[in-house]
């Protein structure tokens, strides 16, 4: 396949969020503004293009016994990069997605993508793979943060862009807003694929 192929494969045949289905924790729980979506989208693109260059690298040394093991040393290897570089520069950022950056680590999408992937194409396949994967799941967390912050507290970006006599929908920045609105971006996504198919 095609570096072009392999790339936009993961935005929308294989996008994580409204196709696999994988990494819902972070998606729900850092999705109440952009800001933070697109914090989260990039770190956790970050890992898997360097996690996937690196087993795409070492896939033909690895004994399978060892295979996740090792894979998991990776990949926790980036995520300590990220919290370090987040926790340096940027700091307001690492405290509002807290937890979540060392939890890129068991995130289902990094790993599967190592596992299903990299541990069994090219890099240049694994590089195409990783940042259409990255870049599917960063345009879905900044959707979804979109829409929660701009119903949820009238503001974009931090920025209000709120009209007279609007009144912010709390439920948005909550918890079952994330589940209402990741429920409704899933349908009409869904809604999309099958009728291009």
């Amino acid at each position: 396949m095609s570096f072009s192929k392999e790339f936009t494969k993961g935005i929308w045949e294989l996008n994580p969020i409204f196709v696999l289905v994988l990494g819902m924790c972070p998606t729900l729980a850092v999705t109440t503004s952009v800001k933070n979506g697109l914090g989260m989208g990039l770190a956790a693109t970050f890992v898997l293009l360097c996690s996937n260059i690196v087993v795409s690298l070492i896939r033909s040394f690895v004994p399978d016994r060892v295979r996740i093991p090792t894979y998991i040393v990776v990949i926790a290897t980036f995520v300590t990069m990220v919290d370090l570089i987040m926790s340096a520069y940027f700091r307001p950022l690492h405290h509002a997605l807290g937890l979540f950056i060392p939890l890129i680590v068991v995130n289902c999408i990094i790993l599967g993508r190592a596992e299903a992937f990299a541990s069994k194409n090219s890099i240049w396949d694994s590089i195409a793979d990783a940042l259409g994967i990255g870049l599917g799941f960063t345009l879905a967390l900044v959707v979804l943060g979109s829409i929660r912050e701009v119903l949820g507290s009238g503001s974009i970006l931090g920025y209000p862009i709120v009209w007279k006599g609007f009144k912010p929908i709390l439920v948005m920045i909550l918890p079952p807003g994330a589940f209402l609105t990741l429920g409704l971006l899933s349908a009409i996504f869904t809604k999309i694929n099958n009728t291009r198919a």
